[in-house]
């Protein structure tokens, strides 16, 4: 009886199993009859990527989407990737179905940052770096340089002062040096030049085909690549050697509990100066020519930063900016929302399949590249009223969940962007206080490589007021 009773409890399970294991193969069967989502690879290897980066992103985009939907596949930088255009599908892969889409890049650009970067990342080791950088990011830290990026905003404008500057090249300088600050603290100046020479090399081979031929772009930034790595290390042995205690980003990366190696050190901050640098720079030249264009917002932002000027007059201290002042510019940071919107400067970012995914009854197969377009849904009309018209005041009310991502979302939205806010109204405080600007040439062309900037980078000719 005990026999039977135990055979019978064994054949249950094998049962149990068995239907299991059908019941997955059918899972597995239904599957891979997925299709593809709709759209087109472009040519072998080359893809669509000339496409995309010759042309104005809104009509590559909008063009896709109007064939396809909100939906499709393409081929860039050497990648198939699938592309979605809906605040809900962003949510989805950035979000609540986080864990199956893994922060990537194209491997080209995986090897100018390094592979060590917080970018490439998910699980225990992205939370840690996350965790590293923030500790130099948040409010409480960044607020104690509050008076020095002051100070790197007024020998910026004063340089500019009565010249015809090259706006974007003058403002990627600007951003370059405070990204240095924030990375090496006082240190900076003592290898900024060596530092700006590398990075200026490896940032123009950044979008190029990775062709890594003699005399190519890439050729020529992976070697830059390697000499900035080379200078990272003699900084970290030097600092090893002084023994302080340091408060900024390399100083956090390098605390003895943090066991980082000198490679995760390095390529975290070749990553964190691309991630730093030219986007705020491309936001700030947005910035000066919608605040030229619009002379009423130009005027409300003026006044607004006349008054906190004014406030400092009766001020027995120093007057200096603070970080209580930065929170206290309503109609300014409104302005910042509405270019970060407009212009969209990252209007995509990547994740990668970690394994098969369905989605809206279409195959996203492991390994393939997917990518939220942030331009796509920032620019629809279905998110935002009027959608190409320059209106800071639609920030006046919070915008619908998941609709405004500038910075990304999820873990890992960008860690630096209450910085970005900061020196971006550091310089405008004192650019509409004690400066006018001009544009000079044409004012309506619009260039791409890869960041949408203002024809010819936006010149303009500065003066005091």
């Amino acid at each position: 009886m005990e026999f039977s009773s135990i055979f019978c409890f064994f054949a249950s399970i094998f049962f149990i199993i068995f239907l299991l294991n059908l019941f997955i193969k059918f899972l597995n069967f239904k599957h891979s009859q997925l299709p593809l989502p709709p759209g087109s690879l472009g040519w072998p290897y080359i893809g669509e990527t000339f496409q995309l980066y010759s042309q104005n992103p809104n009509v590559f985009f909008a063009s896709k989407v109007k064939r396809y939907g909100s939906i499709f596949k393409t081929h860039i930088l050497g990648c198939p990737c699938v592309m979605i255009s809906s605040p809900e599908a962003a949510k989805l892969v950035l979000v609540t179905r986080a864990h199956l889409f893994k922060p990537t890049f194209p491997a080209s650009k995986e090897r100018m940052l390094g592979k060590q970067a917080i970018f490439f990342h998910q699980g225990d080791y992205h939370a840690k770096l996350r965790k590293l950088v923030l500790r130099a990011f948040v409010p409480e830290a960044i607020k104690n340089i509050v008076s020095d990026i002051e100070s790197v905003a007024k020998d910026s404008l004063k340089y500019w002062e009565g010249r015809l500057i090259n706006t974007y090249q003058e403002m990627k300088t600007f951003t370059f040096n405070v990204a240095l600050l924030s990375i090496f603290g006082k240190d900076e100046s003592l290898y900024r030049e060596d530092l700006k020479r590398c990075y200026y090399i490896l940032e123009k081979g950044y979008n190029s085909m990775p062709i890594n031929l003699p005399g190519t772009l890439f050729n020529k930034a992976m070697k830059a690549r390697k000499e900035l790595a080379q200078i990272l290390a003699k900084i970290i042995s030097t600092r090893r050697e002084m023994k302080h205690d340091y408060t900024d980003l390399m100083g956090s990366f390098m605390g003895e509990k943090e066991a980082l190696t000198d490679e995760q050190i390095a390529d975290n901050i070749i990553g964190v100066i691309f991630a730093a640098r030219d986007t705020t720079a491309s936001v700030l030249t947005w910035i000066l020519k919608h605040l030229s264009e619009n002379p009423s917002v130009l005027q409300a932002v003026t006044e607004e930063q006349e008054v906190l000027l004014k406030s400092k007059e009766n001020c027995s201290e120093e007057k200096v900016l603070t970080w209580a002042d930065a929170k206290n510019m309503p109609i300014t940071s409104r302005v910042i929302q509405e270019t970060l919107r407009i212009a969209s400067i990252l209007p995509f970012t990547f994740r990668e399949a970690v394994e098969d995914v369905e989605y809206e009854g279409y195959l996203i197969p492991k390994g393939w590249k997917v990518m939220p377009l942030f331009r796509n849904i920032h620019h629809s009309s279905d998110n935002f009223e009027e959608p190409e018209k320059f209106d800071p005041s639609r920030f006046e009310v919070a915008p619908k969940p998941n609709t405004f991502m500038p910075f990304g979302n999820g873990t890992h939205s960008c860690p630096g962007n209450e910085l970005a806010k900061l020196e971006i109204l550091v310089l405008l405080h004192h650019l509409t206080t004690k400066y006018r600007w001009s544009i000079v040439g044409a004012q309506n062309g619009i260039q791409y490589g890869p960041f949408p900037l203002p024809q010819n980078g936006l010149p303009i000719r500065l003066s005091l007021k």
